[in-house]
């Protein structure tokens, strides 16, 4: 198979979908990988690091895409990218549909096979691909929420973890999965005093262990959630439902209980939020203030630390690649369920329910069409 991997185009995202060891790999299964020029720069690749692994590098992002049976990305493609996508051609990236209509139906529009990092799922409800970045966004929720805490970014001028004599912070974390019990971790680990809240009790008594003591576990509701916010400084939104809209667990009309110069980090931004007021932002411009509060809305944190977010992520997505390379996807979605579980947009046909259920499009199960 022939595997493209072109330049992201997102602005501020430096990572890369393939670092050279996976095009080695990829080349030493038979297959043929084009890489354009300096994709990899930005993580640390240089485009002699592709060549020597087997790659061969291309000018242009019109190449990449004209020439590759699959292309593998980082984020979603956007309209100039969308615009190059040819019939039955495979795009292996995060999609996160359910957020943006508009992206669901141009990729309809192409008929390409639009397989999700995001939803593919092990058999214990684990999401493999999705799972790094989560870590990583997750410990970069702390850091950039304590950034934002300085008065000189707007804040209440609090430092996170205080110091002798002075309390430190409080920081409210709204989900107890990967993205939340990093996040804990990072502020656990910075001194500050942590409450986690989730609707899952096994969950939070399994965080209750392995979490330290300067962290609290709540059941939440609406009303946990509007207690703990009201004298909060930092509030982490982690919520997850996979493929999904993420929920708004905290309304326009929560704000007002909260203190100014507070933050709110909504890691949640790229599957719509659950932060009513929260809407995506750059690493270039990463805040905007409502009703005093300070909203972060970057919706591809890990980009900031492209080298550890790239080998992170292909670390995990290479397997999958290479057995829909060596089976053909038709074969690998019919012999691995997990990557069957990807499957969100085919010959332009929505099979993944979520996603139809957040637009009212028609959903088509995914066995149908491989029949």
């Amino acid at each position: 198979m022939i595997i493209g991997v072109p330049k992201e185009i997102k602005a501020n995202e430096n990572r890369v979908a393939l670092q050279p060891s996976g095009a080695e790999i990829l080349t030493h299964h038979g297959h043929v990988v084009y890489v354009q020029k300096s994709a990899g720069v930005g993580s640390g690749f240089t485009d002699e690091m592709y060549e020597k692994a087997g790659a061969k590098i291309l000018d242009t992002a019109k190449e990449v895409f004209e020439k590759a049976e699959m292309i593998m990305k980082v984020k979603e493609p956007l309209a100039p990218e969308i615009e190059m996508i040819k019939e039955g051609q495979i795009l292996f990236t995060y999609f996160h549909f359910a957020a943006s209509r508009e992206l669901t139906e141009g990729i309809m529009k192409t008929k390409s096979i639009a397989i999700a990092y995001e939803t593919i799922e092990k058999e214990d409800g684990s999401l493999p691909l999705l799972n790094p970045m989560s870590e990583v966004a997750g410990r970069l929720a702390i850091q950039a929420g304590a950034r934002c805490l300085e008065k000189t970014f707007g804040g209440e001028g609090l430092l996170l973890g205080g110091v002798t004599g002075v309390a430190p912070a409080k920081v409210v974390i709204i989900g107890g999965g990967i993205v939340g019990t990093n996040a804990a971790q990072m502020a656990a680990g910075l001194g500050a005093n942590v409450v986690v809240l989730d609707i899952n009790i096994d969950r939070l008594r399994f965080l209750d262990h392995v979490l330290p003591a300067n962290v609290t576990t709540l059941m939440s509701s609406p009303e946990t959630i509007r207690q703990q916010i009201a004298d909060a400084d930092l509030v982490v939104g982690a919520v997850l439902i996979p493929g999904a809209k993420a929920p708004h667990l905290i309304t326009r009309d929560m704000l007002k209980l909260m203190k100014k110069g507070s933050v709110i980090v909504d890691v949640a931004v790229d599957q719509g939020g659950c932060v009513e007021t929260i809407h995506p932002t750059t690493h270039a411009e990463p805040t905007y203030e409502v009703d005093g509060v300070i909203h972060y809305g970057v919706a591809n944190m890990p980009g900031a630390v492209p080298r550890t977010s790239t080998v992170a992520l292909t670390n995990v997505t290479l397997p999958y690649a290479v057995e829909i390379a060596n089976k053909g996807y038709r074969d690998a979605i019919k012999s691995n369920k997990e990557i069957a579980l990807g499957v969100n947009v085919i010959e332009g046909k929505v099979t993944y329910e979520p996603v139809a259920e957040a637009f009212g499009m028609d959903y088509t199960d995914l066995a149908d069409l491989m029949k």
